[in-house]
């Protein structure tokens, strides 16, 4: 009897992505871990009364996916206050769910539309101007980040943060002002995106309790989505130990519904040693538990490190003062066997970078994870470099929404390789699937899926061949697997193999299956997390754990429908569809054909005719 599974999923189509036996219709989970894997028949054959059955109705199911590189912890204290715009189809939808949330919003909070989106989605193929938000939300402040490169303030922002005819430009920043030297309400990175996110930290924050529960909301989000485990690659302003308080208590209270392992990012420019001569006398790796653990350095070590992923700008050189400021931090990581992690755009910093690690390397052999964050445009030299390092490289989707402006930047040649994920797989590199969110890029990992196997923009636009796409097999498995490597969970992690733990997903739609544009209108519909159900929907309503309403009472996470909450609507995926997809419905503020504008080529060399005053006319009125 004590052998016998605590829970057993039957009759499905299970996707172990173990090779002892890849392919399953059931598995029994005890004491948080998968106990079998086999045929119905089979597994049931090891069920007794007290054995808890859930009949999956031959649903695909996969291992939880496993974000290697996000902001969970800074992105829960804020999430029940932004607007998301993932999935919206047009900028009328967008102007129209701006309006209505400035409505709802009281004085003094401001409405933040932070990351997921580009213009490219939108059927008019433009973003909104800034006469459009002003129009939209003429009282309530409004601040909308435009990826790494630029936000859009309408008036009422301005005059709260007192931005005038003197305020002055910031380092590596604009505020771009009119003839008369006002301010228009466009700020631009020029090339350091400091401008944008200062500007944003200068909004009111949640009290504690609404940040408690705006992560919950968050982690629900996350389930939602079929997201068992990240991996938080800190962030500015996340200072450590403070800034995860929130985290740590809904830990202590049993409320974590997805695994955090974090790293401790720099946060004083000058002062970064002495960050991290602090906070090893604090903590070690692994310290905590399996649900949330320390997992060593970056994605900051020195800011002098820090190379910018902003396409609309050149990309900048390193300071020459990098790899003074560098090495003694990676010396002093490498003596504690730290792993550390440090962001890298370009080639050019990674190269100098491993030239750092080789000589620390020389006089202490690391033994720990050394890991590359998003390596866009990485050559198969340094991959073959990291390599003799043992390290791996951590990947995001941030091209479907910077693909455009890198091939205006580029060309289309050079961004066939963006980043090179054949070829890192190729050489037996660890590389793990990861987002980037929540400032920038989409938390949602079906975006990140559908991209690693079709190539492809949010926009439609074919970035690479089949030499650096993806089978779905591969990219579920750098997503999983491979995530779990960054983390030092491999052996616990990635699979379902009998003795890991039991985080698994089961699907709205068979991902192995359909076509290719549907893969981003995937959600689960029954979540667990260590043997426990952590979300269900449909069938599997019952089963999902109550949440209370997200606080405040206005937040958009209580009215507009997010990336995970699709309802089906007539067949159709509400606000979640691409009109790039085969739309042909007809727009009622505009009347017009949406493949009007997916037909027509991106006018991106004539910067006049597509952004003229931030946004062109609506060619499709």
């Amino acid at each position: 009897m004590t052998d016998s599974p605590d829970l057993v999923l039957r009759d499905g189509r299970i996707t172990t992505l173990d090779a002892a036996t890849p392919d399953v219709q059931a598995l029994a989970i005890k004491d948080g871990l998968v106990q079998a894997v086999g045929t119905t028949d089979d597994i049931m054959r090891t069920a007794v009364p007290g054995t808890k059955v859930i009949d999956l109705g031959g649903r695909r199911v996969i291992p939880g996916l496993n974000d290697s590189h996000t902001h969970l912890i800074r992105g829960g204290l804020n999430f029940n206050m932004e607007l998301r715009w993932e999935g919206v189809p047009s900028v009328a939808d967008a102007l129209r769910v701006l309006k209505e949330q400035a409505a709802r919003t009281p004085a003094p909070q401001w409405v933040r539309v932070v990351g997921g989106w580009s213009e490219f989605q939108f059927a008019e193929r433009r973003m909104p101007t800034l006469d459009e938000i002003n129009q939209a939300a003429p009282d309530t402040p409004v601040f909308i980040l435009h990826l790494y490169g630029r936000a859009l303030l309408n008036r009422a922002a301005l005059n709260v943060l007192g931005f005038d005819k003197s305020t002055p430009n910031p380092p590596g920043g604009v505020i771009e002002k009119d003839a008369s030297g006002h301010p228009t309400g466009l700020l631009l990175a020029k090339p350091s995106a400091l401008i944008l996110y200062s500007t944003l930290a200068r909004g009111p924050r949640l009290p504690v309790e609404d940040q408690i529960n705006s992560t919950r909301h968050y982690m629900r989000e996350m389930n939602r989505l079929g997201i068992t485990s990240v991996i938080d690659a800190g962030g500015g302003g996340q200072n450590y130990p403070d800034d995860y308080d929130v985290i740590q208590r809904l830990h202590d209270a049993g409320e974590l519904t997805v695994r955090i392992a974090y790293n401790l990012f720099a946060q004083n420019a000058g002062g970064e040693l002495g960050d991290y001569e602090r906070w090893i006398s604090m903590v070690k790796p692994g310290a905590g538990s399996s649900l949330l653990r320390m997992n060593g350095a970056g994605e900051n070590l020195t800011w002098s490190a820090a190379d910018f992923e902003n396409f609309l700008e050149p990309r900048p050189d390193l300071a020459p003062t990098m790899e003074s400021e560098l090495e003694p931090i990676v010396e002093l990581l490498a003596a504690n066997k730290w792993p550390f992690r440090i962001h890298a755009t370009y080639d050019e910093s990674i190269d100098r970078f491993l030239t750092v690690f080789e000589r620390v390397n020389g006089k202490q052999a690391f033994d720990a994870r050394l890991i590359i964050d998003h390596a866009e445009t990485i050559s198969d030299r340094n991959i073959d470099r990291i390599k003799a390092l043992g390290g791996g490289i951590a990947i995001q989707h941030r091209m479907a929404f910077q693909g455009e402006y890198f091939v205006e930047r580029y060309g289309a040649e050079a961004a066939q390789a963006t980043p090179p994920v054949s070829t890192m797989l190729a050489a037996g590199l660890p590389v793990g699937g990861g987002t980037d969110a929540t400032r920038v890029s989409s938390y949602d990992p079906w975006v990140a899926l559908f991209w690693l196997t079709t190539g492809q923009t949010l926009g439609g636009l074919p970035l690479y061949g089949e030499s650096n796409t993806l089978d779905r097999e591969t990219a579920l498995r750098v997503w999983t697997e491979g995530s779990a490597w960054f983390s030092g969970e491999a052996d616990v992690k990635g699979t379902l193999a009998p003795g890991k733990y039991a985080d698994l997903v089961v699907l709205s739609a068979d991902y192995m299956a359909v076509p290719p544009q549907e893969i981003r209108r995937i959600n689960s519909v029954l979540t667990i997390v260590g043997g426990d159900v952590v979300y269900g929907e449909g069938s599997f309503a019952d089963l999902s754990p109550p949440i209370p309403p997200a606080s405040p009472d206005w937040s958009p996470v209580n009215t507009v429908p997010s990336p995970a909450q699709r309802a089906e609507v007539g067949g159709e995926t509400k606000h979640a569809r691409a009109c790039a997809d085969g739309c042909n419905s007809h727009c009622g503020v505009h009347g017009h054909d949406h493949m009007i504008a997916w037909n027509n080529p991106l006018p991106v060399s004539d910067k006049n005719a597509f952004w003229g005053a931030l946004g062109c006319s609506c060619f499709a009125a």
